[in-house]
């Protein structure tokens, strides 16, 4: 008897070990594209000065990675779940490495660039497929909870190793290494995949995957993105700047026409009708759009004018996760026990007023004496990141809860490259004006900084009434109530 009965049990703990052996490689993987925003921003100056970049075009290293990340998000899930998990999950690693391996061995800023819009589709394609793995390899219930606890704590984790790493690696090896941390991770993580992750897909759907709905959307970002990028050097009213946001404008009613109309749409436009979760994601834009070019602007202002090295700047940033961390665990009481709606409006205003705090910045300041209240005060994003997140999901059914849940990062990537895009536009501009006026460079930087932060800051706030106007309270209870059941 005993022979019999510990044979069953021997083959769930195999089985259970496998699965968190597989958890853990794809978890790796995870880590690696939540890392990679961030420990690129604390690197820009740097990479800005060995490259030769324009002040105004050194945003596109990020907004590249966030715009075709962003993009091509819904595109890689509908792969993923029609062409095989596994084998989407190591192609888009296999770009992802590659591109970085470009990146690296960059020596123009034109071809890093366009490598880092390689790196995002890579992205695009590994993240989707290895959060459905991890759903497909976890039943229902307490141990699938538990993966998807540690699966978000691993993405919040990114933003405080980002801004460390990228101060470490860049002050002591050089930029090109925060590139070539992603090819060492990825290849062997690429080298283990097909023998420790199963493969998966679904076969009760037709095979629709609806590129053009990803083609257009993207295609109209990175014109908007370029034109207003490039308005400050050819001018606002230019047939050029014209007609690109024009294109820009066409393509966006393109993308619009084809979702209503496509039989499986990328992006299905009736989710909209659903207020929680259009406010939601309506927020997260916002969100993305305000604390990206927050993180962009001051990155400058502390390396350009306050001359901190790279490795000082990631510990300038470290406070702000920090704090955030901090704040999560009181921030996901509330979300229970209040109102998620006040919560999200509260993380929102807190941010904003951190943010228009930050334009009293000096062109001689200090870390206690003028960075460290705004930097505290703009932890709490973390405020707003989580009763948005379940927002996102208020109302959806289990069909749409992919979508959904891509949706709500796509909006975030996307809010936070136009956020920085028009972060820089505004900042540059504004230093010629000062420049012209013959103010120093420092103060004509402060300046340029002080606009652009005033910018992010009414971007923040601005959520606060789309808060109030579209998320329902009623929707967003029933939906934290979900969550909490989930993690029980």
């Amino acid at each position: 008897m005993s022979q019999i009965s510990a044979g069953p049990a021997v083959g769930v703990g195999v089985h259970q070990v496998r699965r968190w052996r597989a958890f853990t490689l794809l978890a790796v993987a995870y880590f690696m594209t939540a890392v990679d925003m961030l420990i690129v921003n604390v690197a820009l100056p740097t990479i800005g000065l060995k490259l030769h970049f324009q002040q105004q075009n050194l945003q596109w290293v990020v907004t590249a990675y966030a715009l075709t990340f962003g993009g091509f998000l819904l595109l890689g899930g509908r792969a993923a779940d029609l062409l095989g998990r596994r084998r989407i999950f190591m192609a888009g690693l296999a770009l992802f490495t590659a591109a970085s391996l470009a990146c690296a061995l960059a020596t123009s800023d034109t071809f890093l660039i366009i490598m880092r819009g390689v790196q995002g589709l890579g992205s695009a394609m590994v993240l989707p497929a290895a959060l459905s793995i991890v759903m497909n390899m976890f039943p229902e219930g307490a141990e699938r909870n538990k993966a998807l606890g540690l699966w978000g704590a691993i993405g919040a984790s990114g933003a405080t190793v980002g801004v460390l790493a990228g101060g470490i690696l860049t002050r002591y090896v050089g930029w090109p290494y925060i590139f070539y941390l992603n090819v060492a991770v990825g290849a062997v993580t690429l080298l283990l995949t097909r023998r420790v992750v199963p493969e998966s897909r679904r076969r009760d759907t037709s095979r629709s995957y609806d590129p053009l709905g990803a083609v257009t959307v993207t295609g109209a970002l990175l014109l908007l993105v370029y034109a207003i990028s490039q308005a400050p050097t050819v001018g606002w009213a230019t047939a050029r700047t014209l007609s690109m946001l024009g294109a820009a404008a066409a393509l966006l009613v393109a993308f619009v026409v084809i979702e209503a109309r496509a039989a499986a749409p990328l992006l299905p436009l009736r989710l909209f009708r659903l207020k929680t979760l259009a406010g939601s994601n309506t927020v997260g834009f916002l969100l993305g759009a305000s604390f990206y070019g927050y993180i962009f602007t001051g990155t400058l202002y502390m390396q350009q004018v306050l001359r901190y090295s790279p490795m000082k700047t990631g510990l300038a940033w470290l406070v702000v996760s920090l704090t955030g961390v901090a704040l999560a665990g009181p921030a996901q009481a509330l979300t229970t026990r209040s109102s998620a709606k006040l919560v999200m409006a509260a993380g929102m205003a807190v941010t904003g007023t951190g943010i228009v705090l930050a334009t009293q910045l000096p062109a001689n300041g200090s870390f206690w004496g003028t960075l460290a209240v705004p930097f505290f005060l703009t932890g709490a994003v973390t405020w707003a990141f989580i009763p948005v997140s379940i927002g996102a999901l208020a109302g959806v059914t289990e069909r749409d809860a992919g979508i959904a849940a891509g949706l709500i990062d796509s909006s975030q990537q996307l809010g936070g490259a136009i956020g920085i895009a028009i972060a820089s536009t505004v900042a540059t501009s504004h230093t010629r004006v000062l420049l012209g006026q013959g103010n120093a460079l420092a103060t004509a930087l402060t300046g340029g900084f002080h606009w652009a932060l005033w910018v992010s800051g009414i971007i923040a706030l601005s959520a606060v009434p789309v808060t109030f106007l579209l998320v329902r309270q009623r929707e967003m209870a029933k939906a934290v109530a979900a969550t909490a059941a989930q993690g029980a």
